[in-house]
């Protein structure tokens, strides 16, 4: 395997691209008794269009974690959950909307652990009853979602700001599109995109890097297969069709989400570039040591609950924020004004440095998780950017850059507002 080092970090990294087309990645933590092994695919909900073996197919909104949820189930009537109990593991998943994962932790019987990962989510093993039954559970799930105020109000806003990318739609589906999900489709998206070449094995812990290529290699084989080719027919433009939305429902008090549409990152070191630009600018602009969040809270027009942040899907991107607000809409003015004042006044070099560190800081700190480090290595690596070199794309980074993203994406037109307010007493009669 190749080993990397990143001394600023006092980070070593082990990879190697199998012949079957899996990227293996081992993060060695010597002396350390937790392992975490992630088993990922770069697939997820907004992925419904794709193309494989010459013929173009449209998947039912859901499928991605309709099959997350499938693949648990292993022929025999096996409980996968249950035999990574007996290991003394805990096993979960997640989709969203560009990638979905599959993970254990453990301090004991690894190797054990690490070969049931890649067995289940290799052994894709649905009936007609069984999908049937999971069905059910998701509807409940769905239901559930359409009752959660902080759900709502971000699926609503995505529906305000874009006419057709497939984040429109709940990473769930809906009632009506899990219907036509059938045992064909679920083995379908899963020859298409859980092959290898479309996966990373990520593990940190106190391993033995050799050992993990090899349980890769003697479970899943040496077989490179076709990759189903994604198709993307979206279109959209950076207007949002519709500036603001509303909506009613059981809450304490009204509550919103507020973002400005970006253009999509493509991939490689230009595009990590700019989503740290954007996670400076979001600091810049509303980050709570900034000047507009200090005065919106003695306004009272927000509380601790506000905060955002850069948020970036295969195909779209957005800054982002959220809270609690009895007057969403004169934030929202607010935040406007105090882009353009920021734009023609710039950030003072001080200010502007120590946001750097700052920054700088929290991602080194967040190296102490071994979730947070396995995801963003994971997320990172099918954005063709190796995450620990982090460090030198923040040093590079300049303030004008800051004051460009905030003058081109902190417009009107790019704007959209969710609010979710309480229903009147008198609608509960």
């Amino acid at each position: 395997m190749k080993r990397i080092s990143y001394p600023e970090l006092d980070e070593t990294l082990y990879t190697e691209v199998l012949e079957n087309g899996l990227t293996v990645t081992v993060v060695p933590r010597k002396g350390f008794t937790k392992k975490l092994a992630y088993f990922v695919t770069n697939y997820g909900s907004i992925h419904t269009d794709f193309e494989l073996e010459g013929q173009a197919y449209h998947a039912p909104a859901g499928v991605a974690h309709y099959l997350e949820h499938k693949m648990f189930d292993l022929p025999g009537d096996r409980d996968v959950s249950a035999e990574f109990a007996a290991l003394g593991a805990m096993t979960n998943a997640f989709t969203s909307y560009d990638m979905t994962a599959y993970y254990f932790s453990c301090t004991e019987h690894f190797q054990e652990s690490l070969h049931l990962l890649l067995e289940f989510v290799s052994t894709p093993y649905f009936t007609e009853e069984s999908v049937e039954k999971e069905r059910g559970i998701i509807d409940q799930e769905i239901g559930m979602n359409e009752d959660s105020p902080d759900s709502v109000v971000f699926d609503n806003l995505m529906q305000a700001m874009y006419r057709s990318h497939p984040i429109r739609v709940p990473i769930l589906g809906t009632c009506q599109t899990i219907r036509e999900i059938t045992p064909e489709v679920l083995y379908r998206c899963h020859r298409a995109f859980y092959t290898p070449g479309n996966m990373l094995l990520c593990v940190i812990g106190d391993v033995d890097p050799e050992q993990v290529a090899d349980m890769a290699r003697q479970v899943l084989g040496t077989e490179k297969t076709e990759v189903g080719r994604k198709l993307r027919p979206w279109q959209e433009d950076m207007n949002c069709p519709a500036g603001e939305v509303s909506h009613t429902m059981e809450v304490a008090m009204s509550m919103f989400n507020l973002a400005f549409k970006c253009e999509p990152l493509e991939a490689g070191d230009a595009a990590i570039r700019m989503e740290m630009v954007a996670d400076l600018a979001a600091e810049a602009l509303f980050g709570e040591s900034s000047e507009l969040y200090l005065r919106l809270y003695e306004q009272g027009l927000i509380d601790s609950s506000f905060g955002g942040g850069f948020e970036t899907v295969d195909g779209c991107a957005m800054l982002l924020c959220s809270g609690d607000s009895e007057d969403a809409a004169t934030v929202r003015d607010a935040i406007l004004a105090q882009a353009e004042k920021i734009v023609n006044e710039g950030i003072p070099e001080e200010r502007f440095q120590r946001m750097k560190r700052s920054a700088l800081g929290r991602r080194i700190r967040d190296l102490d998780s071994f979730d947070s480090t396995c995801f963003r290595i994971c997320a990172y690596h099918f954005s063709d950017f190796a995450y620990f070199r982090f460090p030198e794309v923040y040093r590079g980074i300049q303030a004008s850059e800051i004051c460009d993203f905030l003058g081109r994406v902190v417009r009107q037109p790019r704007c959209g507002l969710s609010i979710i307010t309480p229903i009147a007493k008198e609608e509960t009669v």
